[in-house]
């Protein structure tokens, strides 16, 4: 007789997988959206760009906020209740669009346009790959990580010798690895899935885990495409 895990199992390999994926791509797309639109409200405003640029520790502040809720989350989702995840989740969208504010007011409104949709259509194409291939892409997300660990260290470094070379290397090593995480990370959603939820609670907080690493793979590839294709106002 199957036990009762086999049964989630077997629930969530059809309909309910698709189902629990499009709920992840939902709140990765709403935490973009609170993200873009409030990064293109703030950098309409003068005063407000001034408020956050022209004062380190507002600046500075946001940054060291965004990292703390993005390590709370990762490092404590098991731990906190669904809603308390999705509360901060999407705090930290909403931080980063005021970050990104002071981005988007150093480029065109038709290069961050331009940059975004290249951006989706890679990162649809690889999320695609991701969730279709049967290759197993486990093997990815170490050497992904490494990569990325790489290219993190290469940019602490280049703040002091300021090479346009180390730069282009950077932008163009970081494209490609955030390519390769979106599908590996599309791919572990899928898993995710198909291994079942114990409750309600628990499927959300996997939803809420999953949106925030597509989220994060798409904001690093679309400031890298931004690097290659934006225009300075």
């Amino acid at each position: 007789m199957p036990s009762p895990q086999a049964y989630v199992s077997e629930g969530m390999a059809g309909a309910e997988v698709n189902t629990f994926v499009r709920r992840v791509y939902n709140w990765m797309v709403l935490g973009l959206a609170i993200t873009g639109v409030l990064a293109l409200l703030v950098s309409s405003s003068v005063s407000l760009i001034r408020s956050i640029a022209g004062n380190p520790v507002v600046f500075f502040g946001l940054i060291i906020g965004e990292l703390v809720l993005v390590v709370a989350l990762s490092a404590g989702i098991n731990r906190m209740q669904a809603a308390t995840a999705t509360f901060l989740f999407l705090l930290y969208s909403a931080l980063n669009g005021l970050t990104f504010s002071v981005i988007f007011a150093g480029y065109t409104q038709a290069s961050i346009a331009s940059t975004f949709f290249i951006t989706a259509g890679t990162f649809g194409v690889m999320s695609l790959y991701g969730y279709t291939t049967k290759k197993d892409l486990t093997s990815w997300g170490s050497l992904f990580f490494m990569g990325l660990i790489g290219i993190i260290i290469a940019s602490v470094v280049n703040i002091f010798v300021h090479s346009s070379a180390i730069y282009w290397v950077i932008t163009y090593c970081g494209i490609f690895i955030f390519v390769g995480l979106t599908a590996y990370d599309s791919q572990r959603i899928k898993k995710m899935a198909l291994g079942g939820f114990g409750d309600e609670q628990a499927e959300q907080k996997g939803a809420v885990i999953g949106a925030l690493r597509l989220y994060l793979d798409f904001i690093n590839m679309f400031l890298l495409f931004l690097r290659i294709f934006g225009r300075r106002r």
